[in-house]
């Protein structure tokens, strides 16, 4: 077993405490299709790279892309995020090995002739109780056919297991809205069925503290989570994105509209204050 990690981390171009290696779904290209290529990270036992938003601390890998005329690189597919850290100091991150999924699209007037070179320089950041700076320049040439590429069957099971790992988009009978409650955003998911665990990771930076526990309750159908606001939250927020995750489940893909919570007059005669409820958002 350890002859494997040895040989499967020495593919890749070193960066502090594991491998970076560029690899491609299929084996060619051709114009007018769209391919997949991915950064997949090997990491040492205890070191973790960051997510899209990456928490009270770090920042993500940073990609400069070199592609030839015809080439265009689409949105990161970023896999479902774990909390990491300290009861004081959360991150939102990878361990282990982790694949970064990245479309490219292969125009018309992509040249039929040659091997195509597609190259990137990522900047990353790999942390434990420090964190070390590294850069690696990696690159991969494919050749460029005129027929549809077929699969990598050297890549397939990473691929498999990348796809696998994202978010999913919310089912379709889930009832999720959210309410803004002075010093928290609280989100009511009714999902059919109990649930005992969730966490909610948000895709923006400052809206929420990271750190702070996310207060669950059961309600019929489903839950509600309670996030405490950021400091640095100035303005309120008309939708709450993100990555919700379920206790043994998947991450689902959450874009959640934020009703503020208004109080009604009081009652002449009992000085008392009634929340003034709104109609219940659903889930896009």
């Amino acid at each position: 077993m350890l002859l494997c990690v040895a040989t499967a981390r020495a593919d890749g171009t070193p960066i502090p405490h594991g491998t970076l290696e560029l690899v491609a779904e299929n084996q060619w290209i051709a114009a007018g299709h769209t391919i997949h290529l991915g950064l997949r990270f090997l990491l040492e036992k205890g070191w973790h790279v960051y997510w899209v938003n990456p928490g009270d601390s770090g920042e993500p890998p940073r990609v400069k892309w070199q592609l030839p005329a015809g080439v265009t690189v689409g949105e990161v597919e970023w896999p479902t995020p774990r909390r990491l850290g300290t009861s004081t100091i959360v991150d939102f991150g990878y361990e282990d090995d982790v694949m970064l999924v990245v479309p490219m699209h292969v125009h018309a007037p992509l040249a039929t002739h040659g091997p195509a070179q597609l190259g990137a320089e990522v900047r990353v950041l790999v942390c434990r109780e420090m964190c070390i700076p590294g850069k690696a320049q990696l690159s991969l040439t494919l050749p460029v056919k005129s027929q549809p590429p077929v699969p990598d069957a050297r890549a397939a099971d990473w691929f498999a297991a990348a796809r696998k790992a994202l978010p999913q988009p919310a089912p379709a009978n889930w009832r999720v809205s959210g309410s803004d409650a002075v010093d928290a955003i609280v989100l009511t998911v009714k999902i059919g069925r109990q649930v005992t665990q969730a966490t909610f990771f948000p895709l923006a930076e400052s809206q929420v503290q990271d750190a702070a526990p996310q207060q669950f309750a059961e309600v019929p159908g489903g839950f509600q989570l309670t996030l405490r606001k950021s400091d640095q939250l100035l303005k309120p927020i008309p939708r709450l994105k993100g990555v919700l995750v379920l206790q043994g489940d998947s991450g689902y893909i959450m874009d959640v509209p934020i009703r503020k919570a208004v109080a009604a007059r009081g009652v002449a005669g009992n000085g008392t204050n009634q929340a003034d409820s709104s109609k219940e958002g659903t889930q896009k």
